[in-house]
């Protein structure tokens, strides 16, 4: 009966583990873990500019949202996983953008969040391929973790950063309109 128990579970984690959503050349898996919770693909799209496709993105939660109030204030787990799809995002431009959007999410209010935002740029100071893909994390006992390839870039801790940050995407003046509804799944 073990091994019975064991050769279903094996099977149903190994067909789970290819579960995966694929968007724009990147793959999402349905499922990601956050400080031990859970979390499902919510939504996923691409973030274009000129009609050339930048990044694709998706954002996992661990109950179905479909508005942005409720993620941009949520104080549980919950990412954001960027997939670079295009050569032309450099560090410099990643930057600009990252400065751009915490102008357009806290409206025109960065002094308060200057050096949390400063850290923030700094994740993505090393050299930008494509292909590249960026964890950004929120568990209220850590704050946000952000991972370049799986690895650990750095932590800023605070809600009110949190908000900030997923406004960029979230908030009235988003990155990408687009991306936002399919992150939504609107």
């Amino acid at each position: 009966m073990k091994i019975t128990l064991f050769t279903i579970f094996t099977f149903f984690t190994i067909v789970s583990s290819f579960s995966q959503t694929q968007v724009a050349g990147a793959e999402f898996p349905e499922t990601f873990a956050v400080d031990e919770t859970s979390l499902n693909l919510n939504g996923v799209g691409v973030r274009e500019k000129f009609w050339i496709d930048l990044y694709a993105a998706g954002l996992y939660t661990s109950k179905r949202i479909n508005d942005s109030e409720t993620v941009i204030n949520i104080d549980a787990p919950i990412l954001i996983k960027i997939h670079i799809v295009s050569g032309l995002i450099s560090s410099d431009k990643m930057s600009s953008a990252v400065e751009d959007g915490f102008e357009k999410s806290t409206q025109g209010n960065t002094s308060a969040y200057r050096a949390k935002i400063d850290k923030f740029k700094s994740f993505f100071s090393a050299e930008i391929t494509k292909n590249d893909v960026f964890d950004i994390t929120y568990a209220p006992s850590q704050g946000t973790v952000v991972f370049k390839n799986d690895k650990k870039q750095g932590t800023i801790k605070g809600l009110d950063f949190k908000k900030a940050l997923f406004g960029i995407w979230f908030s009235e003046k988003p990155a990408d309109k687009d991306l936002k509804e399919d992150m939504l799944n609107s």
